[in-house]
């Protein structure tokens, strides 16, 4: 009996899917268990394996089209087999609960072909400017020479090329006279990454009131460890990087200050009983934050292991819904691009993010009283007010500094 497949719940946030890739085409045999499609969630692309065994008899959702979740993808049944394709997708609806607002499957596998001929329908309704201008040479010289504008020109020749004849009737210092480059304007859509990442920070934005921390550390001593750590980087086979160093200290000051390791829950606030640093990986299509869990309780080449093992598989695109879940902190580090100081949208329900610049050298005063030239890193602390005052803020800022300023102060 042919059955259908619906867009799967690949991630507790993930509201909608895309399909990247079928792993089978119609009239293709599927065995039950076996990978028949890569999906596009908010944070990854996976594959997404066959509820059923038989033969893809219809593909109904095709690839980079977004459909919400329970929408029908394809049909599987047996080979020439006969199908109702309303009678099944009614049968799926059925199932749907009321309370789900979303809406119907059989509206949304015919939405992206609507939006296809709405977007098609636009298209031919405007005029669309193109970059490049077909002319002659000649022509080209003789519109240089006269201060012509080319792109305005109507042409004779083959295929609408400007030929020189063409340009006999137009003067410099007419309306053509400047002349100017046309570009074409890009229509880029969204990813399932990039929607997600509007929603929430949107709601992160509206919902929790920011106030924002700027303190400034010498980074004179965790530089130097930084140095003696990565000279046996041969043996251990581990380097350490700064945004590293800054996990650690941040992890180890979180521990001491369970109220900013916290989170807004209407009628109460959770301080989290563990330490779970999320860090702000960039990609082509968004931005993730996968979790280094349980921080506080790692040493500083284990957080390096860890970052880089992360980071590698959120540009592969293969982190797991527990690589990304359940983190109570998040940094955002931009100094590797040169950003002295920015401030970030607290990642909900967390209730602060801490943004990192650039270590920059700067004129300071050192223990002695004489003006010194210290390596000096500014962050932003973004603060929900909620959760967090002012003084309780302050108090972790100033730990997080004795930590970076002093590595001893960790032990």
């Amino acid at each position: 009996m042919a059955q259908l497949i619906l867009m799967p719940k690949l991630s507790d946030t993930m509201e909608e899917g895309a399909v990247a890739n079928w792993l089978k085409k119609e009239g293709e045999e599927i065995d039950e268990g076996q990978d028949l499609v890569e999906i596009e969630t908010d944070k990854a692309t996976m594959a997404f394996a066959s509820s059923a065994e038989g033969v893809v008899l219809k593909i109904l959702l095709e690839p980079h089209k977004s459909a919400p979740l329970n929408a029908p993808m394809c049909v599987i049944g047996k080979k020439g087999e006969s199908y109702n394709l309303d009678e099944l997708i009614a049968k799926a609806t059925a199932g749907a609960k009321p309370a789900d607002k979303k809406p119907a499957p059989a509206a949304a596998a015919k939405a992206p072909a609507a939006a296809s001929a709405a977007a098609s329908a636009s298209s031919q309704a405007q005029p669309v400017a193109t970059g490049r201008v077909k002319a002659s040479p000649l022509a080209k010289k003789i519109a240089a020479d006269k201060g012509i504008n080319i792109a305005t020109v109507t042409g004779s020749g083959p295929s609408g090329r400007v030929v020189a004849k063409d340009l006999e009737g137009a003067a410099a210092g007419s309306s053509m006279s400047r002349t100017v480059r046309t570009g074409e304007d890009r229509v880029i859509p969204n990813s399932m990454m990039r929607k997600t990442i509007a929603k929430r920070l949107l709601a992160g934005k509206n919902d929790a009131p920011h106030f924002y921390l700027t303190v400034s550390a010498d980074m004179s001593r965790m530089n130097d460890w930084r140095v003696r750590l990565n000279k046996e980087a041969e043996k251990t086979g581990v380097k350490v990087s700064v945004n590293d160093l800054v996990i650690l200290s941040v992890a180890k000051a979180l521990a001491q200050h369970p109220g900013i390791n916290a989170s807004w829950q209407g009628e109460s606030i959770i301080e989290y009983g563990n330490v779970h640093v999320a860090m702000a990986v960039a990609l082509p299509t968004g931005l993730v934050t996968p979790v280094i869990r349980h921080t506080d309780q790692l040493n500083i080449r284990d957080i390096a292991k860890l970052s880089r093992e992360l980071a590698g598989k959120a540009k592969d695109g293969k982190l797991s819904n527990e690589d990304y879940a359940g983190g109570t902190f998040t940094i955002s580090n931009l100094g590797m691009f040169g950003i002295e100081q920015f401030t970030a949208i607290i990642n909900p329900p967390q209730a602060a993010i801490l943004a990192v610049g650039a270590t920059i050298p700067t004129p300071g005063v050192d223990a002695k009283g004489q003006v010194v030239v210290q390596p000096r890193m500014k962050m932003t602390m973004s603060c929900d007010h909620r959760v967090i005052d002012g003084v309780m803020g302050a108090q972790f800022l100033q730990t997080l500094v004795g930590f970076l300023e002093e590595p001893l102060n960790m032990l």
